[in-house]
């Protein structure tokens, strides 16, 4: 069984295609049809990643992420939305969601990218790799285990994206990253779309950086961005 998914969607055919698919592919699907429900099972059961469409009954996949997301702060969330509503996947990724998947949306694709996230969530544990952690002045931060610590003070645990972004410019500290690089390292591709959502990821990390002003993420205008380690 490759995965546990916590699924959350109203529309009924859609939700069966889409359930029957991912069980072809070794996947455990949980599906829901209205957020309350899924927010109660949510809160008895444990699962390895989450779907949730944003238009959802009861509870809408906005309220329900929040809810998800102060819970457990790393499960991966990934929200499906229309394609006419754009704006909802830069919502989605300030409540913390790791990714989105527009409707009508391709099975080859959506497996590909629950395998992604799952494998990078779950590593094995015959993996003998060094581990991945980056010292950031006054911070330390933990890729493998998706943290982020100041000093001796109590650990921040990141979302998946926001750790790969992190571990990104910490493997290209003190130089310039154009945008359309990053997208297509973090996003496997740079479109108007994603880059909102780097500037959202962006925002995010630059908040937990906060505490040591010796550490900044800066603009370049017209190019990219750059963290600087004085």
């Amino acid at each position: 069984m490759k995965g546990k998914i916590f699924f959350v969607e109203d529309d009924v055919a859609l939700a069966m295609v889409t359930k029957d698919s991912l069980e072809l592919e070794d996947y455990e699907v949980h599906h829901f049809e209205n957020g309350e429900i899924a927010w109660h099972k949510f809160q008895k059961d444990t699962f390895d990643i989450c779907v949730l469409d944003v238009m959802l009954p009861k509870l809408d996949g906005f309220d329900l992420a929040e809810r998800i997301r102060n819970k457990n702060a790393d499960i991966p969330i990934i929200f499906l939305t229309a394609k006419s509503l754009q704006e909802d996947k830069i919502i989605g990724l300030k409540i913390g969601a790791d990714d989105y998947i527009t409707k009508p949306y391709n099975m080859e694709e959506f497996v590909l990218r629950l395998d992604i996230f799952l494998r990078r969530t779950r590593p094995t544990k015959i993996d003998l790799k060094d581990p991945q952690i980056f010292p950031l002045n006054k911070y330390t931060f933990d890729f493998d285990n998706l943290t982020l610590q100041f000093e001796q003070q109590a650990t921040k645990t990141l979302t998946l994206r926001e750790a790969e972004v992190l571990k990104y410019f910490c493997e290209n500290k003190n130089i310039i990253l154009r945008r359309e690089d990053i997208l297509k390292k973090i996003w496997g591709k740079d479109d108007y779309f994603m880059g909102r959502s780097l500037d959202v990821f962006i925002t995010r990390i630059r908040k937990y950086l906060k505490d040591d002003p010796s550490l900044k993420i800066e603009n370049v205008p017209s190019v990219g961005f750059k963290l600087i380690l004085e």
